[in-house]
């Protein structure tokens, strides 16, 4: 609609306007779209609505991906995209990296089955985002500690990357949750790697991280989810 024309664009960027917004499915007898291409569309339109302070959230039980929009409080940005299926975009020329979300508090991309989620998706979404403070990538097998590593973000709080009943049949990464640990080990409070590949010494060496806090600062971390890895009894030691 905002690609109409001037006045319909300036119609469009009015927030009293938009109270849900449906991505429907496409209607019977009309030929569906390529997934790529349907992709493209929803992330531009979430870089297109979010600098302009809306909540985004999925509508449970909804048979269509249907997205209430609200207005939040002003230190509040959350956007939840559950159970979503990204489809892998082909390589072709780079695209300019819209404005971002910087005051995203909370990204939640989780998802039941595996995805296709990626670096590039995460990269594409958060590039803007120093202020994140809860990330939520369950079922998101394809991030890498590297991709969540080259993040702005520095004071993460939460960080979620259980794999829930689907490692076994994944080929996961052996070694990088150190890069994780070390970067927020001063603020994360709670941590989930459950169902991750990581190797015993990897894990041993990013527990490590979170002993020894020079200066006296105060350890943050309160939960941590190692079920379903390869940490022993005597790792954390």
């Amino acid at each position: 609609a905002a690609r109409v024309c001037r006045r319909w664009h300036e119609a469009a960027s009015q927030p009293a306007l938009w109270h849900t917004l449906t991505l429907s499915p496409p209607l019977a007898g009309r030929p569906a779209k390529s997934g790529t291409k349907t992709e493209k569309k929803l992330l531009a339109s979430l870089e297109w609505l979010m600098p302009s302070r809306w909540l985004a959230s999925p509508v449970p039980g909804s048979p269509s991906s249907s997205f209430p929009i609200a207005t939040p409080g002003p230190r509040s940005q959350v956007l939840r995209l559950l159970n979503l299926m990204w489809l892998p975009k082909p390589s072709g020329r780079a695209m300019t990296p819209g404005p971002g979300f910087p005051r995203l508090e909370e990204l939640c991309l989780a998802s039941s089955t595996c995805n296709f989620v990626s670096n590039e998706v995460l990269d594409r979404l958060l590039h803007g985002s120093p202020h994140l403070r809860l990330l939520d990538l369950r079922g998101c097998a394809r991030i890498t500690p590297a991709g969540l590593h080259d993040l702005p973000c520095q004071e993460l709080e939460q960080l979620h990357l259980g794999l829930y009943g689907m490692s076994d049949r994944l080929t996961l990464a052996k070694e990088g949750s150190l890069l994780l640990t070390q970067k927020w080990c001063h603020t994360l409070q709670e941590l989930d790697l459950s169902g991750q590949g990581f190797s015993e010494k990897d894990l041993e060496q990013a527990l490590a991280a979170f002993s020894g806090t020079p200066g006296g600062l105060h350890l943050a971390l309160c939960s941590l989810n190692l079920r379903g890895t390869r940490v022993t009894p005597g790792t954390g030691h």
